[in-house]
């Protein structure tokens, strides 16, 4: 049976263009579409769609206020549309904040190398967040902002970006303890990633031992905002990384989106460098390509998590992690957004453990000390 979608935006051109693109798909159907939050909010109960495509700025009701109200009365896995700015980038955190699950950028030129590309890529993506249908529940009242202000106007004034409680019981044991001593953490996702770094970073106490090195795929102009938020919602401290920046211990560095990270130096004095990379990479930030440097400046003593998102990013590079004697945990499949990159990391048999979500910050603590 078809994926039913409900495309929402207030411009007829767009809401036909992507009507044609999924449509073009034998596993979609476009059931309707709505001019504003509103009706979107109205017909996500009526027509009941498994995926809805929501465009942000809308007239009589927009799309982050759409996505909380759908979220209390009929959850329904959210594809948001979003522009490559900074004020977007805010807009789209809020977004997720609110309980949608992925987005994009409008122009799809910007996240595509061909029309034959970006028509892929939005039709995967919407194949992708309609499987977790099944595991969204109403939202839960956000947790507010810490008091510590955040090093950046980008910070929203807004609540934190709240998890999505999956419909099945979580493992709430952690692993045991192995006893390896530790350099660096290092951390690498893609679609779910904003809310699953949330989750597990919140969980690590200011004095955490080791630094920390993210990478998330973003565009550019949204790992700014997104790493300022992160900082004013965790005890560690967080930023987008720049080149040449001083590892040190309960610091969090965020790949910037568009470019590559990776390390010089030797253990306890590595420096990071941030690159343009190959414009043959799929991906910029690339897990691989962190994980592959991580692997030549710390050798075996990194915990390496792969998080929720989509593709396989993260293997290759966990591989030569545990070629030198690395410890590497997996998210497990229920509670991610899109089990790819998790699920290519454990069907390689890289991975040690594959954790709940809701456990993994408080699991890394147990295992890397604090």
């Amino acid at each position: 049976m078809a994926i039913r979608v409900l495309v929402v935006d207030d411009s007829s051109f767009f809401r036909r263009r992507v009507s044609e693109i999924l449509n073009q798909d034998p596993l979609l159907t476009v059931v309707d579409t709505a001019a504003n939050g509103q009706e979107a909010v109205e017909k996500a109960k009526s027509v009941r769609p498994d995926v809805i495509t929501m465009d942000i700025e809308m007239p009589v009701m927009d799309g982050i206020s759409a996505v909380r109200a759908i979220m209390k009365q009929s959850p329904t896995p959210v594809l948001m549309f979003s522009s490559l700015t900074h004020e977007g980038a805010r807009a789209t955190l809020d977004a997720l904040d609110a309980g949608a699950m992925d987005f994009l950028p409008k122009r799809f030129e910007d996240i595509a190398r061909s029309k034959e590309e970006a028509i892929q890529l939005l039709q995967q993506r919407v194949k992708a967040i309609a499987r977790r249908r099944a595991f969204i529940s109403p939202r839960p009242p956000a947790a507010p902002l810490r008091e510590r202000p955040a090093p950046s106007a980008l910070l929203p004034e807004r609540s934190a970006l709240s998890t999505p409680a999956p419909a099945v019981t979580e493992r709430r044991s952690l692993p045991r303890r192995s006893g390896k001593s530790y350099q660096l953490l290092a951390i690498g996702t893609s679609t779910g990633g904003p809310v699953a770094l949330q989750n597990v970073l919140t969980k690590l106490p200011a004095n955490f031992p080791h630094p920390i090195v993210l990478i998330q795929h973003m565009p550019g102009t949204f790992t700014t905002a997104f790493a300022a938020r992160l900082d004013g919602l965790c005890q560690i401290r967080v930023k987008e990384a720049e080149d040449g920046d001083m590892l040190r211990p309960g610091h969090a560095y965020l790949a910037p989106g568009g470019k590559q990270m990776m390390f010089e130096g030797r253990p306890g004095a590595a420096r990071l460098r941030i690159v343009e990379g190959n414009d043959k990479v799929n991906y910029k930030p690339c897990v691989d390509i962190t994980f592959a440097s991580a692997a030549k400046t710390y050798g075996g003593n990194v915990l390496a998590v792969v998080l929720t998102g989509m593709g396989a990013d993260g293997r290759e590079g966990a591989r030569l992690l545990k070629e030198q004697g690395a410890n590497i945990w997996a998210q497990d499949e229920e509670s991610c957004v899109v089990y790819g990159m998790p699920q290519a990391v454990a069907k390689a048999g890289l991975a040690s453990e594959s954790l709940p979500l809701g456990v993994i910050g408080e699991a890394i603590v147990g295992e890397m000390g604090a």
